[in-house]
């Protein structure tokens, strides 16, 4: 597994680089796995691949203030970034890990992984629903994957110094709510985890280990995703 720390310029270059690393990974002759590391400079709206993005985020808002929206190529539901949230990406092999193919064992290996190594730090840490990280039961990690034929993508947040309120601020509520939520707020849903920003990424690190930094990161792939896909609003608003 190689390493890549690297934030890009703008929200849609970071975007299209989960996937360009994804694309370029299905393209190998050869297994390549890739953890990525980054966090965005401005605060983001993301939403899922199949998200509505009425139903999900208060666009209204978003424009007052100028904050981005944006649609990633995984699932799952909208999300708030921005500085004081890490995110990750980890492509996989079905080659090298032929057992991801039964999605709740995937999400059992990674978010356990991740899960197991941050409890190092804050050992309350819990994992639930589907792909949660929880602490005293208030989520701060939310994760999503896109699955192709020979790889995978998951990838996710993990809040650590974010502004919350921006959560509530920005987000509708939820058209879809795991269990143990109980139908709370976001304000009394979500929460920092008190971990440092380097602590973190040490343990993301030490949770997959790599040989190396990415050198060959596909910026090609990346800078025609950006321009066929994510400056545009056909995909960003699609219904």
């Amino acid at each position: 597994m190689q390493l890549l720390d690297l934030t890009l310029a703008t929200p849609e270059e970071n975007l299209a680089l989960d996937e360009a690393l994804l694309i370029q990974a299905e393209e190998q002759e050869s297994p390549c796995e890739v953890l990525r590391i980054w966090e965005p400079d401005q605060p983001l709206v993301v939403i899922g691949r199949a998200s509505k993005i009425d139903e999900e985020v208060d666009t209204e808002v978003c424009r007052e203030r100028n904050v981005p929206v944006l649609r990633r190529a995984s699932g799952g539901a909208a999300v708030v970034t921005g500085p004081g949230c890490l995110m990750y990406a980890v492509v996989l092999s079905y080659e090298l890990r032929p057992q991801l193919a039964a999605l709740d064992v995937c999400h059992q290996f990674v978010m356990g992984r991740i899960q197991r190594t941050l409890a190092k730090e804050v050992p309350e840490i819990g994992f639930q629903g589907t792909c949660d990280l929880t602490l005293e039961g208030r989520k701060f990690s939310g994760n999503s994957l896109r699955c192709k034929r020979r790889s995978l993508i998951y990838h996710g947040t993990l809040l650590y110094d974010f502004d919350l309120k921006l959560i509530h601020q920005l987000l509708r509520t939820p058209p879809r709510m795991p269990d143990y939520r109980q139908e709370r707020s976001h304000e009394s849903f979500v929460t920092n985890v008190p971990i440092a920003r380097e602590t973190i990424r040490e343990r993301l690190v030490e949770a997959w280990p790599t040989n190396g930094e990415m050198t060959d990161w596909p910026k090609d792939l990346t800078d025609r995703l950006v321009a066929e896909k994510y400056i545009k609003n056909e995909w960003t608003s699609m219904r």
